[in-house]
C-alpha cells in the first residue's frame, strides 16, 4: 500500500492549489476536504456554519476525513480547522505522510484577500482572527508534520519541487 499525502496547514497556505498540482505530478488523485463535503452535502461551507455553527461543521468535516482514509495512494488537502478534533489527528498521523504547508499571516491575508466564503474571516478584522487561529493551530500542525514546506514567497511550482525532494529523500 503506497501512502496517502495529506496536507495539513491555515487558510490560504496552498493546500488546495498545491495538493491540485502535486497530485498531477505524482500520478495520485487529489481529494480536497472542503469541496468533497460541499459535494456531498450540495450546500456551501458558510451555509454549514450558519445552520449549524463550527461545532456541526467541525462533525461534518471529521466524517468527510474519516471516509477520505479509506482510500489510497491520493492527495489529501485537509481544512485549516481539522486537527482541532483529537480522532482527526489520529486519522491522519496513521493514514499516510503529513505535509505541513507553513504561511505566515501576512502571506494568509494577501492570499485570502478578495475570499468571500471562508466563514471565520467574515470579520472586522481578518488580521487579528488569523493571528489567533495560528497560534492555536500552529503548533499542532509543526507536532503533526512529517515534512515542513514554508510556502511564503514561494511559488507553487517551487513547493512542489520541494515536496517532491523532501518525500524522495524520505523513501530513500
Amino acid at each position: 500500500m503506497q501512502s496517502n499525502i495529506i496536507l495539513i496547514g491555515p487558510m490560504g497556505a496552498g493546500k488546495s492549489s498545491v495538493g491540485k498540482r502535486l497530485a498531477k505530478k505524482l500520478n495520485r488523485k487529489f481529494y480536497d476536504c472542503d469541496k468533497v463535503l460541499e459535494d456531498k452535502t450540495g450546500v456551501a461551507i458558510s451555509t454549514i456554519f450558519e445552520l449549524e455553527g463550527e461545532d456541526g461543521f467541525r462533525q461534518r468535516e471529521a466524517k468527510i476525513l474519516e471516509d477520505l482514509m479509506q482510500l489510497e495512494n491520493c492527495v489529501l488537502a485537509t481544512g485549516g480547522g481539522v486537527v482541532l478534533r483529537a480522532e482527526n489527528i489520529h486519522l491522519i498521523n496513521s493514514h499516510g505522510i503529513t505535509i505541513y504547508l507553513k504561511a505566515s499571516v501576512n502571506s494568509q491575508i494577501k492570499r485570502t484577500r478578495h475570499d468571500k466564503k471562508r466563514p471565520l474571516l467574515q470579520t472586522q478584522d481578518r488580521h487579528a482572527t488569523l493571528e489567533k487561529l495560528a497560534q492555536q493551530r500552529n503548533p499542532i500542525y509543526e507536532q503533526l508534520a512529517d515534512i515542513t514546506i514554508d510556502t511564503d514567497n514561494q511559488s507553487i511550482s517551487a513547493s512542489i519541487e520541494e515536496i517532491t525532494n523532501k518525500l524522495n529523500s524520505t523513501n530513500s
